[in-house]
């Protein structure tokens, strides 16, 4: 793995595939790692001619963390955002995409196809709206416009994210675990033996709550992209379970509506997860079909 110079600040990637193909960068979503883009997925895009990047975002895995902005209080944050009352976070959704765009700009890559999950798709909307000549094409999964006005996640679910995770290593693969159950959808089931070892090698890597909350703080406080979306004119993919209990199947919908032209892939039966096997290759293979239009595109 490497280390990029971007927007004042470092960040951890890693490659594959061969450098001049058309690049893909993969944008993970909260406080989770570049190993959970599965080594396989990546694999896959890659032998299909993308050159393939993943990476870490500020405050996780062995990025810069930004412990001087101090650890945020989330339940106040969450009571001030309800009460109406204005939260500065300490840095912000489109913050984290100029650091995507600082690590092309390290890699010395003009123009990328832009594909992130949940926070990683919010992210990379950011990515699109606001630096549209770097983007050759934008795949958002089980993500946001950040539309207020969408239903919010289902409580139990909520509840486990905003709870204080234990500090030694086996509680908190067992707490994990729960999170990744309670919002695994029921069609395809949770590969337990492969999360499970992907948290512990999580935990081992980088183990870093407090950075989680900030990401989390940027989440809460993210403005709404609808009306910047309109202005995006890649090819654009929207891929969304619909048994999806912490961003609800509506915000994928509001996500294609948003952009002219996008097309919308709702999978029946998937939650917040993108389950190992036959749909994950199936998902690797819709989003390789789909960079070929910005390639096309492009020319």
């Amino acid at each position: 793995m490497s280390k990029a110079n971007a927007n004042n600040i470092r960040i951890e990637y890693e490659t594959f595939g061969d450098p001049s193909s058309p690049p893909i960068l993969l944008v993970i979503g909260l406080g989770s790692q570049l190993i959970y883009w599965d080594e396989d997925f990546c694999q896959q895009l890659a032998d299909a001619g993308l050159y393939v990047i993943r990476f870490d975002n500020r405050d996780a895995g062995l990025s810069t963390k930004l412990d001087e902005a101090g650890a945020p209080d989330v339940m106040d944050v969450i009571g001030k955002l309800v009460a109406g009352q204005k939260v500065t976070a300490p840095y912000t959704i489109e913050d984290m995409a100029a650091d995507a765009v600082g690590l092309l700009d390290d890699l010395k890559i003009e123009k990328a196809h832009i594909c992130g999950m949940s926070m990683g798709g919010m992210i990379a909307q950011a990515i699109a709206i606001g630096f549209p000549r770097r983007v050759l094409s934008l795949t958002s999964i089980y993500s946001t416009t950040g539309n207020p006005e969408l239903p919010r996640p289902k409580p139990e679910v909520m509840g486990l994210l905003l709870a204080p995770p234990p500090q030694e290593r086996e509680p908190f693969i067992e707490f994990d675990l729960n999170l990744f159950r309670a919002v695994t959808g029921p069609r395809f089931g949770m590969d337990e033996e492969w999360v499970r070892n992907m948290i512990g090698r999580a935990y081992d890597r980088d183990f870093c709550p407090q950075g989680t909350a900030r990401q989390l703080v940027a989440i809460l406080t993210q403005g709404n992209r609808k009306t910047g979306l309109k202005d995006v004119k890649v090819p654009t993919l929207v891929i969304h379970g619909d048994a999806d209990p912490l961003v609800p199947v509506e915000a994928g919908r509001d996500t294609a509506e948003a952009v002219p032209g996008a097309e919308l892939k709702i999978i029946q039966g998937m939650g917040h997860d993108l389950p190992r096997g036959e749909l994950w290759a199936q998902i690797a293979k819709d989003i390789i079909a789909h960079t070929k239009k910005g390639r096309n595109e492009s020319l």
